[in-house]
């Protein structure tokens, strides 16, 4: 992995973090919380609502603990003895649960990722964790998509990635537009994959065979 590469990984992991230095305390977080609560019209000190602003600060801590690990590092340890296997490796309906950095509502769905081996392959464990890692954080369906197939890419240096997702967005379906039986589907393809029609089909038909 060339130094721009290390760079362009690193970027893609820890731009969307904010340092643990500058974050608000979990007092501070349970303060707003009460204000919300507040400002949707109900009061947080009675009996129903006096430990939801602890509630919900832990909760934020599972939904968006994507921002704490290092989908890399994740990804570090590989298997050289594949005893001549070459072709692509797909995971398929890996369930996603992100969250929309724009209502801060959940995101929905599934996804099918596969890579193409290139003296290396990883456990296929740690796919589905990077999947996750970027899920459990502020998103956009197409940043999410971009983001884990270019750590992949980048991080195991295979022949190509492909991955689709699938999902729908709460603050499309619960809100605004309420349109409910409406889901997106986002795709992301490099090396061979990109390069192959016939592999795009092929990865595409078997990633939705049930």
């Amino acid at each position: 992995m060339t130094p721009n590469d290390q760079n362009k990984i690193s970027n893609t992991v820890e731009d969307a973090v904010t340092p643990a230095k500058s974050r608000p305390s979990r007092e501070q977080a349970e303060a707003a919380v009460r204000t919300l609560i507040e400002w949707a019209g109900d009061n947080p000190e009675r009996e129903g609502l006096m430990d939801t602003p602890a509630r919900v600060a832990r909760s934020y801590e599972e939904f968006f603990k994507g921002y704490q690990e290092d989908a890399a590092a994740m990804l570090a340890r590989t298997f050289e003895e594949v005893d001549g296997y070459d072709d692509m490796v797909l995971l398929k309906n890996i369930r996603v649960e992100s969250y929309c950095e724009h209502h801060m509502v959940p995101i929905i769905g599934s996804a099918s990722i596969a890579y193409f081996p290139d003296r290396k392959v990883v456990g296929i464990s740690k796919l589905a964790r990077v999947i996750n890692i970027f899920a459990k954080r502020l998103q956009t369906q197409e940043t999410m998509t971009a983001q884990i197939a270019d750590t992949i890419q980048t991080i195991l240096e295979p022949k190509g990635v492909a991955l689709i997702v699938d999902a729908q967005h709460q603050c499309m379906t619960t809100r605004g537009v309420r349109k409910p039986d409406v889901s997106m589907v986002t795709t992301r393809f490099t090396g061979v994959f990109a390069d192959d029609t016939n592999l795009q089909t092929r990865f595409l038909m078997q990633a939705k065979d049930a």
